[in-house]
C-alpha cells in the first residue's frame, strides 16, 4: 500500500494527484492498471491517482458497505459495490471508484457489458476522506459525483466521527452533516428508501 503523502493542489481533480507523464486515459484503462498501492482514477482524460486507505478507513468503509448490503440484497434493490467499483460518467471521459457505490435495479439493464466499468455514476457514493483532504478537496469530489448525476453522497470524516450529506442543487456546502456522538442516522432518502442505520455504529470500530 502507498504511503499518504501531500497531495497538490489541482483544480481538475484537487482530492487526488495528476499522474506525471501520462498522456490521455481512457476508462477502460483503469481496469489494466497494476496493483501499485495506488488508487486510480480518470478525470476528463487524465488519469490521477491517490494513496490506499488505512486500516480506519477501511473499516468504516467496510461497514458501511455491510448494512448497504444486507439491506439491498434480500430486497434485490439494485447493486451495492466495494472500493474497486468503477463508474463511468456519461459524457466526458471520467471513471470514478467510490469506497461504496450504489446503483439501484432499474439501471440493470443499461449494463450491457459486465467486464467492463459500470456505464453510469452511481445514485449513491460513498467517500472516506484520508487525513490528507481537506473540505475543499471532497466538496470537489462530491460536485464531480452530482454533475454526472448521483443522487446522494456520503463524505465520510473518521477524524470528527461526522458524515457530509450531498444532494443535487448544494451549492458549494452539503445538505446537512450527521455526527456519531449523537442519535443521527445515515437515510437512504429517496435513492434507497427504507435504509437507515445508527450513525455510532459506522465508527464503533
Amino acid at each position: 500500500m502507498a504511503e499518504a503523502r501531500t497531495l497538490p493542489a489541482s483544480t481538475l481533480a484537487p482530492w487526488a494527484e495528476i499522474v506525471p507523464g501520462v498522456g490521455r486515459t481512457t476508462v477502460d484503462d483503469l481496469l489494466t492498471r497494476p496493483d501499485d498501492g495506488w488508487r486510480y482514477e480518470v478525470v476528463e482524460e487524465v488519469l490521477v491517482r491517490m494513496a490506499g486507505s488505512g486500516e480506519e478507513a477501511t473499516n468504516i468503509g467496510g461497514i458501511i458497505f455491510g448494512a448497504l448490503f444486507a439491506f439491498v440484497r434480500p430486497r434485490r434493490l439494485g447493486r451495492v459495490t466495494p472500493a474497486d467499483g468503477v463508474y463511468k460518467f456519461q459524457g466526458a471521459e471520467t471513471g470514478l471508484l467510490p469506497d461504496v457505490g450504489y446503483y439501484g435495479a432499474a439501471l440493470f439493464s443499461h449494463v450491457l457489458d459486465k467486464k467492463r466499468p459500470i456505464p453510469f455514476a452511481p445514485e449513491l457514493a460513498v467517500e472516506v476522506a484520508s487525513p490528507e483532504q481537506t473540505s475543499a478537496d471532497m466538496a470537489a469530489k462530491a460536485a464531480r459525483y452530482l454533475d454526472g448525476g448521483t443522487r446522494l453522497v456520503w463524505i465520510v470524516w473518521p477524524d470528527a466521527r461526522a458524515i457530509d450529506v450531498w444532494r443535487p442543487g448544494d451549492a458549494g456546502c452539503p445538505s446537512r452533516t450527521l455526527h456519531a456522538d449523537t442519535a443521527d442516522h445515515l437515510d437512504g432518502e429517496d435513492v434507497i428508501p427504507g435504509f437507515s442505520h445508527p450513525m455510532a455504529d459506522v465508527f464503533d470500530i
